[in-house]
């Protein structure tokens, strides 16, 4: 049976299922960057973020935090629940990296006292602008109590990540988060995997994520498949 596709985003495509509160998200090898001014391919990066994806929602299923993962179904493909997504991107950072550093003057790698949480409009034609809470309710994206919701499960995300990423010598730099309703409940959705968030290795520095796509540092593929091991101990 054909599928009816909903919606495609930069790397991944959204169809629908024969349950109205099910939707079938398919990764492709497609990467872009800097707001898809830059474009290329990483060999199995879908099958990759799909499997990292798959283990981190299983990890925050076991430690009550709601998402949308329900099964993997296949290599590249994951069920989840059908979300109304809010167009607020929420990022929790640990560590100066990306713009943060360049926006304080800060020199990339040094520790924030506490965790920063910063969010952004989710509009590619605006390119992402960072935003505050009167920008979100001026623009009515979310409720009061629906940002507070996001950025208290967007904490404690990081408690558990962090954590557990240092016990298999990553470091989480920062991490994007997306979240939508679902039964009128804020959950998260989207991904968690080396494109949406920043690893580096704890002992080397070594960056293990789509910044080596960015700036163009070579070995992509291996940085993803390196996470994919130490999560796991698959070999891909």
């Amino acid at each position: 049976m054909e599928k009816q596709p909903l919606y495609e985003g930069k790397a991944k495509q959204i169809y629908a299922t024969d349950k109205a509160e099910e939707v079938l998200v398919y990764y492709r090898d497609d990467a872009t960057a800097f707001n898809g001014e830059k474009k290329g391919t990483i060999l199995n990066k879908g099958i990759l973020n799909n499997r990292i994806s798959s283990f981190f929602f299983r990890l925050l299923t076991e430690q009550g935090i709601p998402n949308h993962f329900i099964s993997m179904p296949s290599d590249r493909e994951m069920l989840v629940k059908s979300l109304k997504i809010l167009q607020v991107e929420v990022v929790v950072r640990n560590i100066a990296a990306g713009s943060l550093a360049k926006r304080i003057g800060w020199e990339e790698g040094r520790k924030l006292p506490a965790p920063v949480v910063e969010l952004y409009y989710k509009n590619d034609e605006l390119g992402d602008p960072l935003i505050n809470h009167f920008h979100i309710q001026a623009l009515r994206l979310a409720t009061a109590e629906q940002v507070a919701a996001m950025e208290q499960s967007a904490l404690k995300i990081n408690d558990i990540l962090t954590g557990y990423l240092k016990e298999k010598d990553i470091e989480l730099i920062d991490f994007k988060l997306e979240f939508g309703l679902y039964q009128g409940q804020v959950i998260l959705g989207d991904e968690i995997s080396p494109d949406t968030c920043r690893f580096w290795d704890s002992k080397t520095g070594e960056k293990l994520d789509k910044d080596r796509f960015r700036r163009d540092l070579g070995k992509v593929e291996d940085a993803y498949k390196e996470v994919l091991h130490r999560l796991t101990g698959e070999v891909l």
